[in-house]
């Protein structure tokens, strides 16, 4: 059984799709790209395929990732531009890897996002910004299926920048007004604290409150660097290990188009 490792995103109106909605449109771009998958046993056999911290409905991202097992090795690149053409525009499968590694969600252990407060002057949000990296902590409310749950913010924070905007690469917000960037680098904690939870805190802290929702994408995840700050590509070890390791009938076999007979 071979592995595969595949980024994706989410852009555009697309970013509204919820995780079910993804998931059907994955699964049904496995059969017209003919894909050899793996199933479960059982009365309800199912294609193998993990998905790993899914990002919420309605923020984007450049990168969500999930894994999928097959009973034919296929080149990973391959079989990424065959999915990738079989997906609506604007879920784009971005990425692909043979697995050699263990552990893909054990690597996913923070997120940089970027949220976009229209409607917002660049000064009050940075005044804010400075007023929550000051606080020892920064509690907020979120409903769960359990209940309302206070918990800590600030905790989970590892880096909040306020910026003006550059531009608007989606092109469906205005930028005649008042604009400003937050750059967010957050931990993958226990509950998890998602960006609309920062903006909570922000609001508790300083009154910040943008009178239009946030645009929300997340950018990167993966395992947090202490040394250097940053989040790291969870798929290099999977390319060095790729790299160090001789040549497998996985990695050596080439991916067959649909239609030819042999797949």
């Amino acid at each position: 059984m071979q592995r595969i490792r595949l980024r994706y995103t989410k852009r555009g109106r697309l970013r509204f799709t919820s995780h079910r909605d993804f998931q059907r449109a994955f699964e049904r771009a496995l059969r017209r790209a003919e894909v050899p998958m793996a199933y479960s046993a059982g009365f309800t056999p199912h294609p193998k395929v993990s998905y790993a911290n899914a990002a919420p409905t309605g923020t984007g991202s450049e990168a969500e990732y999930l894994e999928i097992a097959l009973t034919e090795a296929r080149d990973p690149e391959t079989l990424r531009a065959l999915l990738d053409e079989s997906m609506p525009s604007g879920l784009d499968i971005v990425d692909a890897v043979e697995a050699r590694t263990s552990g893909l969600a054990d690597r996913l252990t923070a997120s940089v996002w970027e949220l976009r407060l229209d409607g917002v002057d660049v000064e009050d949000a940075r005044k804010a910004v400075d007023a929550f990296l000051a606080a020892e902590s920064v509690e907020v409310q979120r409903k769960t299926k359990n209940g309302l749950r206070t918990f800590d913010t600030r905790g989970a924070v590892v880096e909040l920048t306020a910026a003006p905007t550059p531009g608007d690469p989606q092109g469906d917000r205005p930028l005649d007004s008042a604009c400003a960037i937050l750059r967010l680098v957050v931990r993958h904690v226990t509950p998890a604290v998602r960006p609309d939870d920062v903006l909570s805190g922000l609001r508790a802290v300083a009154d910040l409150a943008p009178p239009v929702p946030a645009a929300v994408t997340r950018l990167a995840q993966g395992l947090f660097d202490e040394e250097s700050g940053t989040v790291t590509d969870p798929l290099a070890p999977d390319r060095e290990a790729v790299t160090a390791a001789p040549p497998t009938a996985a990695a050596t076999s080439s991916a067959t188009a649909p239609g030819d007979g042999t797949a």
